[in-house]
């Protein structure tokens, strides 16, 4: 005969059971609210470093396998003599021990020195804030269009799911979501800058002006070109939002508050937009906070197919000779953008859901 050993139960002095929730509630309860959120930020601070000092290993060694010398690269298509050749790697310092390449990196990164371009010869932090202004400008307007679009259609969707709105924006949302951001932006190259049958090209084929242009003109041209590239991004990223909208909101409501604020006599749509909404941004905010770190990250492909002067077509410039310390510089300063943007979601989800942290 087997013998199933059963939890003891707690009791009052009364008799009656102690109620004890999950032990981080409980430990919450003991600390103090104020207490639990600063050791949760702590945490999440914590776990920030030890992925950023993740990025630096990640970004020093993956690029070295990259097939090529970038001395060789560098001097490609002149005459050069092997002592030139060992001069050059030298005074850039691939001549010394990967470990001691690798200390020195980590040390000059985290003080805020990336190094020297090995194409450009100049400072990588000068070049990555020459071009940063273009990528905001592009994927700024962009996530600000698509998060929009994508919040409001969603929570329309889904508060009427099954009807036709429903049906056609979600078949829409998937058939952009399946489609490559490059390959619509080639197409829309095709249809819009270099004309099909009757519609004429309308919009420049690249570039992000036309460089005779000044004062409200220069604004005028700048917004021209930006139409495409912005098109493009908002196509792929209102489909996402939408379709990360509709399925959080969809799990909010067969909620009992909901039924409950219903009985109390509120409007449909002051159900939806005090009660249903907020609670169910969380996994919606992940989502927004990830593309305001794309913003600085760009779009390499998109900006490499229209030509647009930022740091996603500077990415791929320096991946090509390989340029090491600015291929480096660019990832460290992408993943550095996105692991900040986590942190905001994380540091903001207390705010919107108290349970979070406690």
């Amino acid at each position: 005969m087997s013998t199933a050993s059963t939890p003891a139960v707690v009791r009052k002095p009364d008799g009656g059971p102690v109620k004890s929730g999950p032990p981080r509630r409980a430990f919450a309860r003991a600390v103090g609210p104020k207490t639990a959120y600063l050791l949760y930020v702590a945490g999440k601070l914590g776990g920030a470093a030890v992925s950023l000092f993740a990025v630096l290993v990640t970004s020093f060694f993956l690029f070295r396998i990259i097939p090529g010398d970038p001395v060789r690269a560098m001097t490609h298509g002149r005459q050069v003599t092997d002592e030139q050749l060992a001069v050059l790697r030298r005074q850039f310092g691939l001549d010394q021990p990967m470990w001691q390449q690798f200390t020195d990196y980590c040390g000059k990164a985290l003080s805020g020195d990336l190094g020297i371009s090995y194409q450009f010869h100049a400072p990588v932090g000068e070049l990555i804030a020459e071009k940063f202004p273009a990528t905001l400008l592009l994927t700024g307007v962009a996530v600000l269009v698509y998060s929009a679009l994508g919040l409001l259609l969603g929570t329309r969707s889904a508060w009427r799911h099954g009807g036709l709105g429903d049906r056609l924006n979600t078949g829409i949302a998937l058939a952009l979501w399946s489609i490559p951001g490059f390959w619509l932006g080639l197409l829309l190259i095709i249809v819009f800058s270099v004309g099909i049958g009757p519609i004429p090209g309308m919009f420049p084929t690249g570039g992000m002006e036309s460089g005779n242009e000044t004062g409200f003109a220069h604004v005028l041209d700048v917004a021209h070109h930006m139409v495409l590239p912005v098109l493009t991004l908002v196509a792929v990223g209102y489909a996402q939002t939408l379709l990360v909208m509709r399925s959080s909101l969809l799990d909010e409501m067969g909620s009992d508050y909901l039924t409950t604020a219903r009985a109390k006599g509120l409007r449909d749509s002051l159900v939806r937009r005090r009660h249903a909404v907020p609670n169910a941004l969380l996994p919606t905010i992940t989502m927004i906070f990830i593309n305001l770190g794309h913003v600085a990250a760009g779009s390499i492909l998109v900006e490499t197919v229209f030509s647009w002067p930022g740091l996603g077509g500077l990415f791929y410039q320096a991946l090509s000779v390989p340029d090491l310390p600015l291929v480096q510089g660019l990832f460290v300063v992408f993943a550095g953008a996105m692991i900040l943007m986590n942190l905001l979601a994380d540091l903001l989800y207390p705010l919107l859901d108290p349970r979070v942290g406690r």
